[in-house]
């Protein structure tokens, strides 16, 4: 049975495009059945549309709590028989209903390391830069309460150049995280990822 996947956004999606593209190549067995985002902007939906992707606004002003907005959340991707949700540069933090629903089926990626530098985007290649770290990367978990504390399930390194700036690093680990959420989806399709504590077994 194909995987259905739902992706949660709030920005451009950059990510979310290495996995249509790896769908769309038959690299990957696997489809997204639906985009939702908390942004009406968000560029994500404009590339969801384009690939013939339910494409969902859900405004977080029409709900009185976080926990009302995720229960919402979790019955549109109920309903379409989502297995996997993939956070992509999705700004806000998920409540117990989603937490308990998908549990070790949502998987988030962040743009550095982990546990180092957690953190929003171009705040944490900042800090690397300000650290001289010589290495950063990516690192693609399962969503827990703990914000950047989930079980890992991959990550990538790359090396950070003397004359890196916040946006050539940023484009740097963006390629990366590229790289491994198609792998993360991949191997979580063929049943490969076993949870156990807070580690991440490749069976």
């Amino acid at each position: 049975m194909v995987l259905k996947l739902g992706i949660l956004a709030s920005t451009r999606g950059t990510d979310m495009q290495a996995v249509i593209d790896a769908i769309e190549a038959k690299e990957l067995d696997a489809e997204i059945a639906c985009v939702i985002s908390n942004k009406e902007d968000c560029f994500a939906l404009e590339r969801a549309k384009k690939h013939g992707i339910e494409a969902i606004f859900l405004n977080p002003k029409e709900f009185g709590s976080k926990e009302a907005y995720d229960k919402q959340v979790v019955k549109l991707l109920n309903e379409r028989e989502v297995g996997l949700v993939l956070l992509i540069g999705y700004n806000k933090f998920l409540s117990e209903p989603f937490l308990k629903a998908f549990e070790n089926r949502a998987m988030n990626i962040h743009p550095s390391l982990l546990p180092a530098f957690k953190g929003w985007d171009t705040n944490v290649h900042q800090e690397v830069l300000d650290e001289g770290c010589k290495v950063s990367g990516c690192s693609l978990f399962f969503v827990t309460e703990e914000p950047d504390g989930g079980p890992i399930v991959a990550q990538k390194a790359v090396e950070v150049e003397e004359d890196e700036t916040v946006d050539s690093l940023k484009e740097k680990v963006q390629r990366a995280e590229q790289e491994i959420i198609v792998k993360g989806v991949r191997l979580f399709a063929e049943g490969k990822l076993k949870v156990d504590g807070n580690k991440v077994k490749v069976v």
